[in-house]
């Protein structure tokens, strides 16, 4: 058992781009925690996030197992492409380590599940980095959602779309690492955000359609430089209509290259029998009162929903960071359950699958 006042020794699993730009920056602004171990394929950069953000004595490894070996790490924070996040989770809860997963849970709802598993049965924590359930934004929405706002929620959007911003960078066009592209990657934050605001996790069917229209094309105008084609192995844009047991439907709309303006990154919509609300440009809701319509933009400049305190509320993965460590200690549950994971992953296997075949999926 982890006491409140004990350091949480966290062992680093993958130090490329997602552990140095969100996971290890946040956990060494808290003061309760050591990150003692350090590991990756290319072990120098395992031996650079040492230097950067680890205990003088931290550990380095080659072989992730090894890491594993050591019995005095609490938490194992897995970083790596996605074709990894499974196998590497359940050795970690079966080694007594409790988890936090990078986004999305796995490539497939058969992985996804072998982890849920393996934490039901080592009674360990599993949590999934969806971070943007942690902005103030968010936190304020879902606060309106659990007060009743919107009513019943029957229709809800899942937006996450990008002009000309393919990643070139990594492995991040590579289908067989990382199991698909915008859907998998960029989607999956604006499905669980809109899942989370709806609470519910029950899906019958959906209809997807994914294209491979402009990542064969040069002279790209990318954010990030031109992609190389040969490369671009995963869907530039993928589509879904999703409809819920309960009759509600969710629209998934995602892109990392796609000829339009109105662009939108990890956004939720929510239509409801009482009002509607959604996160474009900030915080919008709408309805009627009075027999008038009425439109609501909160100002989230002067407090309201508490996180923590002497953490920056703005920064959604610090804050995400300190409610994991919280949970770790036992002061709270993770705000990320396994089971709603394996649900955003179950749902974009079934748009991928639709896509594939040309017909409904059911679940």
């Amino acid at each position: 058992m982890i006491g409140a006042n004990d350091k949480v020794r966290i062992g680093i699993i993958g130090c490329g781009g997602i552990a140095n730009g969100k996971h290890m920056p946040s956990l060494k602004r808290l003061e309760d925690v050591e990150m003692v171990a350090f590991c990756d394929i290319i072990v120098e950069r395992a031996e650079q996030a040492k230097k950067d953000y680890g205990t003088p004595d931290a550990a380095v490894y080659e072989d992730y197992k090894k890491l594993l070996e050591d019995k005095s790490i609490d938490v194992v924070h897995v970083c790596t492409p996605n074709r990894a996040h499974s196998f590497i989770t359940v050795d970690a809860l079966n080694a007594g380590k409790h988890v936090m997963c990078e986004k999305p849970m796995a490539i497939n709802s058969a992985e996804a599940k072998k982890m849920l598993d393996a934490a039901k049965a080592s009674g360990k924590l599993l949590t999934i980095g969806y971070q943007n359930r942690q902005t103030p934004e968010a936190q304020y929405l879902k606060k309106e959602a659990e007060d009743g706002t919107f009513g019943d929620i029957y229709y809800a959007k899942a937006l996450a779309l990008r002009r000309r911003a393919v990643p070139t960078w990594g492995v991040f066009l590579n289908e067989h690492e990382q199991g698909g592209g915008p859907l998998i990657d960029i989607a999956t934050h604006a499905l669980d955000l809109t899942l989370w605001m709806m609470n519910n996790y029950k899906p019958k069917c959906c209809l997807g359609t994914t294209y491979h229209k402009l990542n064969n094309q040069t002279h790209t105008a990318n954010a990030w430089g031109d992609w190389d084609p040969e490369k671009f192995t995963v869907e530039d844009c993928g589509f879904g209509f999703v409809v819920m047991e309960d009759g509600a439907t969710v629209s998934v709309e995602s892109s990392w290259a796609l000829n339009m303006l109105d662009t939108r990154e990890a956004t939720t919509v929510l239509c409801g029998t009482k009002a509607g609300g959604d996160l474009i440009n900030g915080v919008r809701i709408n309805g009627v009162r009075n027999g008038r319509r009425y439109e609501m933009y909160p100002n989230l400049e002067a407090g309201g929903v508490a996180f923590y305190d002497g953490v920056d509320n703005n920064d959604a993965s610090l804050v995400e960071a300190r409610q994991w460590i919280n949970a770790v200690k036992g002061m709270n549950s993770p705000c990320v359950l396994p089971e709603q994971a394996y649900c955003v992953t179950r749902i974009l296997e079934g748009i991928y699958e639709s896509s594939r075949t040309g017909t409904i999926y059911n679940f």
